[in-house]
């Protein structure tokens, strides 16, 4: 079965975020496996700033860069993706979706399978786009991609299937004004029948950014990336996730934008 790479928060534009992605480019392309043998998953935040294009094109660029060295790469939008992580516009929905996807029409829940792997990729943003709460950092799925998202785990081809959801917002820990508003519905969908929870979003480690949240809604692996890139000197991870183990101790978390990373059995 393929491992999985997940990254978070890229933040590209910030900074030298940009730079760091890019040494992350050139260190997962040292592993020892092909890079057909990876999934790399991003789960939101690939720029600083929606609202300058040339954020947008460095980020698509270097995530087609990855395609071009053969890797597979899935990514859902997070909040500075439709705006400045604040404040957030609705036409940067399909300009996303036609940018990282190439295809406008794109629905979420976004479905991939791939091996014995269905990968469900669900937008927590663009449901507080509308002009009495855009403002904040605060994600919702909405009613409608619930649903959804209920119906495609109901779906009796896909139960022997390893199950990822992937989304932007932290669903667990509430903090202020950057909470997941509707994560009670969507613990009712997911409890005890998935496999695998990635987000970001929550940058430090006092949120969670490190923090081990396995067995959270009887999903044995749960994994907040933080800011892969590390912006503004906070917390990133690289977590590589070996799903052949049923024991997520597994799994190994590295520093891709580090000189020095541990390639051993990778």
């Amino acid at each position: 079965m393929k491992k999985i790479i997940h990254l978070s928060d890229l933040h590209i534009g910030h900074k030298d975020c940009g730079r760091n992605f890019r040494t992350i480019i050139e260190n997962i392309s040292l592993l020892k496996k092909p890079a057909q043998d990876y999934i790399i998953v991003i789960t939101g935040d690939l720029v600083d700033n929606a609202n300058k294009p040339e954020m947008r094109e460095e980020a698509a660029d270097d995530i087609e860069e990855l395609e071009r060295r053969g890797y597979r790469v899935l990514a859902v939008p997070g909040n500075h993706d439709y705006g400045t992580g604040t404040i957030g516009n609705q036409k940067f929905v399909r300009i996303f979706k036609e940018r990282f996807y190439k295809n406008p029409e794109v629905t979420y829940p976004k479905v991939d399978i791939i091996d014995e792997m269905v990968f469900i990729g669900l937008d927590s943003t663009a449901w507080e786009l509308h002009w009495h709460d855009r403002f904040l950092a605060q994600g919702e799925l909405g009613k409608e991609q619930l649903d959804s998202l209920k119906k495609i785990l109901d779906d009796p081809s896909l139960v022997y299937l390893k199950k990822i959801v992937y989304l932007h917002h932290h669903p667990f820990d509430f903090k202020l004004g950057r909470q997941l508003k509707d994560s009670d519905d969507l613990k009712e969908i997911i409890k005890n029948r998935i496999d695998v929870l990635l987000f970001g979003h929550y940058h430090r480690s006092k949120t969670g950014a490190g923090k081990i949240i396995h067995g959270t809604w009887g999903i044995l692996r749960c994994y907040n990336a933080g800011t892969s890139t590390h912006k503004n000197g906070n917390p990133g991870f690289h977590r590589v996730i070996d799903l052949d183990f049923s024991d997520p101790i597994a799994d190994r978390n590295e520093d891709f934008s580090s000189d020095s990373i541990s390639l051993f059995n990778l």
